[in-house]
């Protein structure tokens, strides 16, 4: 039951992202309507699978990589709603969708049985440390999805094509302001995520054991990249196209991270999120 209602949740994603995409190309209010039907839809559905999977493992269902990327999304989508309550930013839609999409058919496909949580993650920190990860990761989503749209609308300017679709997007002013924002915040969760999971691989599996673990290395990278991007725009005044390309750039790297350290089954991260 709970991989056929993660099947139709990414069912939903999918139907989102076309009605997003019909949102900016197309004028009227439907599309967009519909689009935070849908959206709104298919968070129900997919915060019902993780509560049945929850059920069956007997804990938070973050064990698996594939639970981990369930949870991303479902974490991912509730900020693009939340953010709509503070500002109308439908447009991310066109990138937060097919982001969310791509998460869960990943994780539908590869998730496996349920199965109990190994002993070394039956720890208070879990719920923290992966809250906050997964927090900082779909923060970090967001800044790169202003970022993309950044881009698009910059390039339309440029070159004077789409007017009425350059209406439609929010204007170049508001996605650096969001991917701004979405970096401070993102930056502060990472740190925190690094810092307890620190402290909990100190108590698990004890000093020389986490020093050198992959997954601690590329977050570290990534934590780097965003405070030089941060302090490049406090200090430096960058703005504009070249923080949006870093700002993509930092998630390329934590997506490589995300991915590289469990299909290569490398470090102490191998096979979980």
């Amino acid at each position: 039951m709970e991989i056929t209602l993660l099947k139709a949740t990414a069912l939903i994603y999918l139907a989102a992202t076309i009605a997003a995409l019909a949102g900016v190309a197309l004028r009227g209010e439907t599309p967009r309507r519909l689009l935070l039907g849908l959206v709104g839809l298919g968070l129900a559905v997919h915060v019902v699978s993780i509560g049945v999977r929850a059920m069956l493992v007997g804990a938070l269902p973050a064990g698996s990589f594939a639970e981990g990327l369930s949870l991303l999304a479902a974490i991912l989508v509730a900020l693009f709603l939340v953010l709509q309550l503070r500002a109308p930013l439908l447009a991310l839609g066109t990138v937060v969708m097919p982001i969310a999409f791509g998460l869960v058919l990943t994780a539908s496909v590869t998730k496996g049985g349920a199965e109990p949580l190994p002993p070394i993650l039956r720890s208070a920190w879990l719920p923290v440390h992966v809250a906050l990860a997964l927090l900082g990761d779909a923060v970090f989503a967001i800044a790169c999805s202003a970022s993309t749209l950044y881009l698009v609308q910059e390039r339309r300017l440029k070159t004077h094509r789409g007017r009425g679709m350059r209406r439609r997007l929010p204007s170049l002013e508001t996605l650096d302001r969001v991917a701004h924002t979405s970096l401070v915040w993102g930056l502060i969760l990472l740190t925190l995520a690094i810092v307890t999971g620190i402290v909990w691989a100190h108590q698990a599996w004890g000093a020389r054991s986490w020093v050198s673990d992959p997954k601690l290395l590329f977050s570290l990278c990534v934590w780097a990249l965003y405070v030089i991007l941060l302090q490049g725009r406090m200090t430096a005044g960058w703005r504009g196209r070249r923080a949006a390309q870093l700002t993509i750039a930092g998630f390329a790297v934590l997506v490589i991270s995300l991915v590289g350290v469990n299909v290569l089954s490398l470090g102490q991260h191998a096979g979980a999120y």
